[in-house]
């Protein structure tokens, strides 16, 4: 089967109307993607890089940075960001440097966690993780650009959808180790998974250079001004929409530690669960991942309401479950709360990407991309209130509000345009 045939397959198009330049990107995209969802998953501040800190005998608040860090490094410069991108007329190019800086950011904090410890370690490691968040918000704007650029509508979601299946695969067998008592959750094997990443990568970088993309067009824009990448929020009422039912919907990637918070009622170590939440969480995206994206083709908006309902669903069932039981019955019912709420995040996820990408127009993308991750990036710090309310009235609350907002943010979804109508 030829590579435009596969192409064809994959996205549900006709051979006839594909060419093998099309095809061609579409493995690159593919590849690259998958490479580097892998890596972030290997490197989740949530689980390893706080186990590993733990081990390293860093300070409770170098661990407890780890999460903001990431988030807000990854979201809060992309408005500055845009103002670099769009002068680009290579979006690949800045993709594959970014994907580059965080593999060396990656190797580094592998070699903080072999030399250092204590604070020195969780030092390094947190300015390294800031750095590699950085170049992630790089490559997070540049990439929607790139993807529109090189592939059509209604074949985008498939792309991305396939690299969200396949990734978790590597991620599933790590955790199905640990589960089986194999894996020494330990300082060496640790940062061997982060050198692992990294050079996922680093080979990421390298694939994506492959890409051909025709030049943008970088005149006619007023690119250097602050006021007009902020401007889109003002005068469209659509990006103010999709900002708001993003916003709420994030409750999807909020979650998941007041759901690890529910199951200490089981009595297991945390320690314990890992590889069962691991093997949740990934093989939810593996069953999820490539179905959202296609669904993302045919309409994002309808994606995001369903995923929304099944979050808000999924919230509410185990928060009353805590209620009434004190916990989620152990390390399997929050395994199963865990991969609900994946399956959920996995369709918000898929829908507001492919949403984002489809709506904007060729000169605005990036700045509609950078324009919304920012505001998303203080939502997500605001975010760190909720665990306030968790100490105070308990995780379960917690996620009855979440089922809230979830609703509250499928309510506003409802109002979007079907941006693939077009296509």
């Amino acid at each position: 089967m030829t590579l435009t045939r596969m192409f064809a397959a994959l996205t549900g198009a006709r051979p006839a109307d594909l060419d093998a330049a099309e095809a061609r990107n579409g493995a690159i995209h593919v590849a690259a993607l998958t490479l580097t969802k892998t890596a972030d998953a290997l490197i989740d501040p949530k689980l390893v890089l706080s186990w590993l800190l733990t081990a390293l005998g860093a300070p409770g608040a170098m661990i407890g940075a780890l999460v903001p860090v990431r988030e807000a490094g990854a979201l809060l410069p992309q408005l500055a960001l845009a103002r670099w991108v769009v002068r680009s007329p290579r979006r690949g190019r800045i993709w594959a440097a970014g994907s580059a800086v965080q593999g060396l950011a990656a190797l580094g904090m592998a070699a903080a966690a072999l030399l250092l410890g204590g604070a020195a370690a969780g030092a390094a490691i947190l300015v390294l993780l800031a750095v590699l968040s950085v170049a992630r918000a790089a490559a997070s704007v540049s990439h929607k650009d790139a993807l529109a650029r090189t592939i059509a509508k209604r074949r985008r979601g498939a792309i991305t959808g396939l690299a969200g299946s396949v990734a978790p695969v590597a991620v599933f067998c790590v955790g199905l180790v640990m589960a089986a008592g194999v894996f020494q959750v330990a300082v060496a094997p640790l940062a061997a998974i982060l050198a692992v990443a990294g050079l996922a990568f680093l080979l990421a970088a390298g694939v994506f250079r492959g890409l051909r993309e025709p030049a943008g067009d970088t005149a006619g824009h007023d690119e250097d001004s602050l006021a007009a990448l902020v401007t889109p929020i003002l005068t469209d009422a659509q990006l103010r929409r999709f900002v708001l039912a993003r916003a709420a919907l994030a409750v999807t990637a909020l979650a998941p530690p007041f759901i690890v918070m529910l199951s200490a009622a089981s009595g297991r170590a945390a320690l314990d669960q890992l590889g069962p939440l691991v093997m949740a969480s990934t093989a939810a995206s593996v069953l999820a991942g490539y179905a959202w994206g296609r669904l993302s083709d045919r309409s994002s908006r309808r994606t995001l309401m369903a995923a929304g309902a099944l979050g808000a669903a999924v919230f509410l069932v185990a928060g009353l479950v805590g209620l009434a039981m004190g916990g989620l019955g152990g390390a399997l019912g929050a395994a199963a709360a865990i991969f609900a709420a994946q399956i959920a995040y996995e369709g918000v996820r898929a829908g507001r990407k492919l949403h984002l990408t489809d709506m904007a127009e060729d000169g605005f993308r990036a700045r509609y991309t950078a324009l919304s991750n920012t505001l998303i990036g203080l939502a997500l710090l605001a975010g760190g209130l909720f665990g306030l309310l968790a100490d105070r009235a308990g995780p379960a609350v917690v996620l009855l509000l979440f089922s809230v907002i979830a609703l509250v943010g499928v309510a506003v979804a409802r109002g979007l345009d079907e941006v693939q109508a077009d296509g």
